[in-house]
């Protein structure tokens, strides 16, 4: 038996559920239960009963998850003594936190990290999209997390890893609070407040871009702001709006419709440097490139 399989059994024991077992540790349902199988098979007992809501533990199951805790804390400690003793220090990700990320994203990332390399540190960094592109060509950071569609330096590859419905984001005095749904003609002539261009270039051509295309004519603000600062100046213009996923919501000041048709949308990118040799992010990539487990749209 392998440290693999137990540490997907565990995942398996703790959850109750395949599926949500097999989303935190980045693998298929299907590649997860023939692993569980092949573990009953070698001990010569069920550990699992199925049904459709998940799963129970058999008396071996209860047994073996007691028991296999035991013996992943025990691996984790061998190798952060063996580390020690050596003269070699625990391995450490430096990570490019993008301003404004989804929440669970940075989260699942360091769930992915600490199943793949045990005992690594994860060290942050935040910033804009820019900084952290800038941040990578400067090799301060190892891993970051952009917003797309952004022109990569040279020797940088980046994987989409999650993408987030836009609305509207406006003060509950604007007009078009009234509404459910904002059709993309009703903002046509309206002030669209946004974050700095320099901030991320092509994210903000695309967003206006795409505005236009569906026939919102928009009028572009001078103002421009991160979101931490529309949330005080929207209610001080209630003609205006901006385009936020729905966690920028601040109510009563501040309310979110979806845009008809869910037309827009931002995406996410882990991005790094080729040229990289970082243990941790080498041992990291194979994982987070091959497994679109990691990969959700967050909806409102």
């Amino acid at each position: 038996m392998e440290l693999r399989q137990l540490r997907y059994f565990v995942a398996v024991a703790e959850a109750l559920h395949f599926g949500r077992a097999a989303e935190r540790l980045h693998i298929s349902t299907p590649t997860l239960s023939q692993q569980i199988k092949a573990v009953e098979r070698e001990i010569g007992a069920p550990l699992l009963v199925r049904h459709s809501r998940g799963v129970r533990l058999m008396p071996a199951g209860e047994v073996l998850l007691h028991t296999a805790k035991e013996a992943l804390r025990a691996t984790d400690h061998a190798l952060r003594e063996t580390r020690r003793a050596a003269g070699v220090d625990d391995p450490v990700l430096r990570f490019g936190l993008l301003n404004g990320v989804p929440p669970w994203l940075p989260g699942q990332i360091e769930e992915l990290l600490a199943d793949h390399v045990p005992g690594c540190r994860m060290t942050l960094l935040g910033g804009t999209t820019a900084q952290q592109l800038a941040m990578l060509e400067g090799g301060e950071v190892d891993l970051a997390l952009l917003r797309v569609p952004s022109a990569s330096p040279e020797g940088v590859q980046r994987v989409e890893v999650a993408e987030e419905e836009l609305g509207v984001l406006m003060s509950a005095a604007n007009p078009l609070a009234a509404r459910e749904v904002v059709d993309p003609t009703d903002l046509a002539g309206r002030e669209l407040i946004l974050f700095a261009r320099e901030f991320a270039p092509d994210v903000h051509d695309a967003m206006v871009d795409r505005l236009h295309a569906l026939g919102a004519d928009v009028a572009l603000s001078e103002s421009a702001m991160p979101h931490a600062q529309l949330r005080a100046v929207l209610p001080l213009r209630p003609a205006a709006f901006s385009l936020s996923s729905a966690r920028a919501v601040s109510p009563p000041d501040l309310v979110w419709r979806p845009l008809r048709n869910a037309p827009l949308s931002i995406t996410y990118a882990a991005a790094w440097r080729t040229d990289s040799h970082n243990p941790a992010l080498r041992a990291l990539l194979p994982t987070l490139t091959r497994n679109v487990s990691l990969r959700r749209t967050t909806l409102r």
